[in-house]
């Protein structure tokens, strides 16, 4: 698995086929729960349906994204304008032809049962697609936005295993027996420390800093661009108590570092929250794991189960506290414009750089 992982980074954002299979598989494993629990009662088209949705709800997220990051490969065939323009209400419809095949499946005798599981693809679907598309969305702001908050789960688990296993004493939570509030503490600790550093190595590198963009003349992912100040090294002066304790004014931190302290005390105090909500899960319908799939460690599901949390927080943190406005999607939206649509905003760029002294002399007179 850590070959892998270290695999994917090397791939690059063609890890993008990964995250598809990773939850192509995960969906498949809750849904095969809820089929042995009930395939007693022969629901009709129960499986057919659950996969239905899953093409439906996977085209609606990839077609949001093909229409937000490849808007050049969009106006240059014909058939893609097409389904980009319509985009929203094809999916609807699709949706809409399985809501309806759901109604006519209808069984008498079986309606609550059937509703139950008509909520549960649904739930499913909100839990594993949706979030499997936002790790898409994190991607496409740069891989270390994937890369690091994978890292530091991974590294939550690991070191809380490890402080539980030699200093564990105070039981957690009933839900996962074997987990202990030495484990939880020593987790987070080592976390921060671990995300820091990481951080740090990862905010060197154009490869990893570099929004995921797609290069029309080429047909390629680029990830080349100047380093935004997120990643640019800057001088911090620490607070006076810290100035006496440590006989430093000041230190030189890229502000990445300091956002990855915020999505490692997420990671460690938050994030098992999700393998704790998978215990109970399991324990509800008395399995150990959601399938065999990886030896020794039960399903993907299994090893997922705290990324997916994370990875909303992570998309969620971006928007609310990192990403500004997009220059190179505003532009894909504006060639998409009809042509007097477009010159109508640029007369209106044009006079409000005038007004404000931006537009240059040279340009004025040209007019």
């Amino acid at each position: 698995m850590i070959s892998g992982f270290f695999l994917m980074i090397y791939l690059g954002p063609i890890m993008l086929i990964f995250v598809m299979s990773v939850q192509i598989k995960c969906f498949q494993e809750i849904i095969t729960i809820g089929y042995r629990v009930y395939h007693s009662y022969e629901l009709p088209w129960f499986r057919t349906l659950s996969w239905y949705f899953l093409i439906c709800v996977n085209y609606f997220f990839y077609g949001e994204t093909l229409a937000d990051y490849f808007g050049a490969l969009v106006r240059r065939e014909e058939p893609l304008q097409f389904l980009a323009r319509y985009h929203r209400f094809i999916s609807f419809t699709l949706y809409l032809a399985g809501f309806c095949m759901f109604v006519l499946s209808l069984v008498k005798k079986h309606y609550r049962l059937q509703f139950y599981m008509f909520a549960w693809t649904h739930v499913t679907l909100l839990i594993v697609v949706t979030q499997s598309h936002l790790v898409i969305q994190n991607l496409f702001e740069g891989m270390i936005w994937y890369i690091v908050p994978i890292s530091i789960v991974i590294c939550n688990d690991i070191m809380a295993y490890l402080f539980g296993f030699f200093f564990g004493r105070t039981p957690l939570i009933k839900l996962s027996p074997k987990k202990t509030w030495e484990g939880f503490i020593g987790g987070f600790f080592s976390t921060v420390v671990f995300g820091f550093i990481l951080a740090y190595l990862l905010s060197q590198f154009q490869y990893f800093v570099c929004p995921v963009e797609f290069n029309s003349e080429t047909n390629r992912f680029t990830v080349e661009c100047e380093p935004p100040d997120l990643f640019v090294m800057q001088e911090y002066t620490l607070p006076a108590a810290l100035q006496n304790t440590l006989s430093w004014k000041t230190v030189n931190l890229y502000p990445f570092q300091i956002h990855s302290i915020f999505l490692s005390s997420f990671a460690s105090l938050i994030g098992p929250f999700g393998g704790f909500f998978a215990s109970g899960f399991k324990r509800a319908f008395k399995i150990k794991d959601f399938a065999n799939t990886i030896p020794g460690h039960g399903g993907i599901m299994d090893r997922f189960d705290c990324q997916y949390l994370m990875a909303t927080f992570t998309h969620v943190y971006i928007a609310s506290f990192v990403r500004g406005p997009n220059p190179s999607k505003v532009l894909q939206q504006l060639l998409m414009l009809q042509p007097e649509q477009q010159l109508s905003i640029f007369h209106i760029l044009r006079s409000q750089l005038k007004e404000r002294g931006l537009l240059p002399p040279l340009a004025v007179r040209a007019e």
